[in-house]
């Protein structure tokens, strides 16, 4: 993140025997978002992690469904995350934002608007839930090239945001110095050029 240090954590789809290990992560790096840009795939090895309702347990840590919402291209579910060993922790409000505007086919979103405004929605939870400070797990297929994408706009809007400026090359580049493989594609590379110019939708008149 261009105002917050390891603002997030990128990773691939948990797999069916890391579904618990994901769930840790959120938990121990006390993350309060999670952005999926990639479908549910069994034969892909990415399958739902996240109940439908009621509780999911792994392991000492549940995960309990609270709600959701479809708006546009965004699924948003929330979820109360505890920790059954350490119950002097508490519990953690974690929101998922599923994209479905990124067709598996397709290296660019659909709709750059719908894009930035899941960018936006996350935005806006993380500083109503956590006030920025919690951390957003990223995940797609293979960890990289779309989470790498969101990663390098996000840092773009919150350039424009802050001081009317941005340095694209500098986003990518920092991307690509932690995770060599984020926008591993030159045609997302282009993409986060053509969004530069909706991305003045973040700056506030």
């Amino acid at each position: 993140s261009y105002k917050q240090p390891s603002a997030f954590i990128v990773t691939q789809h948990p797999l069916p025997n890391t579904v618990k290990d994901f769930w840790r992560l959120v938990l121990d790096y006390h993350c309060t978002s999670i952005v999926m840009l990639n479908d549910v795939d069994p034969a892909q090895l990415c399958p739902q992690y996240w109940p439908e309702n009621g509780v999911h347990r792994h392991g000492p840590i549940q995960v309990e469904f609270v709600s959701a919402d479809l708006e546009e291209d965004i699924i948003s579910r929330i979820f109360r995350i505890y920790n059954a060993a350490r119950p002097q922790d508490g519990y953690r409000m974690v929101q998922q934002f599923q994209f479905l505007g990124w067709p598996m086919y397709r290296d660019t979103p659909l709709s750059k608007r719908s894009f930035l405004k899941l960018i936006r929605q996350v935005e806006k939870w993380q500083e109503e839930y956590s006030g920025g400070e919690g951390r957003t797990v990223v995940h797609c297929l293979n960890g990289g090239g779309r989470s790498g994408t969101f990663c390098a706009i996000s840092i773009v809007c919150e350039m424009l945001q802050h001081q009317r400026a941005i340095d694209i090359f500098h986003a990518v580049k920092t991307l690509r110095n932690n995770k060599p493989n984020m926008v591993d594609l030159l045609v997302r590379t282009l993409g986060v050029y053509k969004l530069e110019g909706i991305s003045t939708l973040f700056i506030d008149p």
